[in-house]
């Protein structure tokens, strides 16, 4: 990543902003059944995988995600965008 992207993230524009900030525009403005459906589904999901983080990495895993974290950042921020454009678009698609 560039040290000048966030001066193409500008969250204010419709067409341009954070994945993260869409996101959230989306969570306030969508159809609160649809955001509390699809928030419910993620929340799921992140229990899911932490019970198999926990079983294959022991109870101190979060050590290892902090590490990873850190170690891996640009890896992590590019998967962070992913997701949250992931659920805006399904979101998006069930409240039109």
């Amino acid at each position: 990543m560039s040290k000048y992207s966030a001066l193409f993230e500008d969250e204010d524009d419709v067409f341009l902003g954070t994945p993260q900030s869409k996101l959230m525009d989306i969570i306030f403005t969508a159809n609160n059944d649809v955001v509390r459906f699809d928030l419910e589904n993620f929340i799921t999901q992140r229990a899911a995988m932490e019970i198999l983080l926990a079983e294959k990495l022991g109870e101190d895993f979060y050590a290892e995600v902090e590490m990873l974290k850190a170690s891996r950042r640009d890896e992590v921020e590019s998967k962070t965008k992913s997701l949250c454009i992931e659920l805006t678009g399904d979101i998006v698609s069930k409240s039109e």
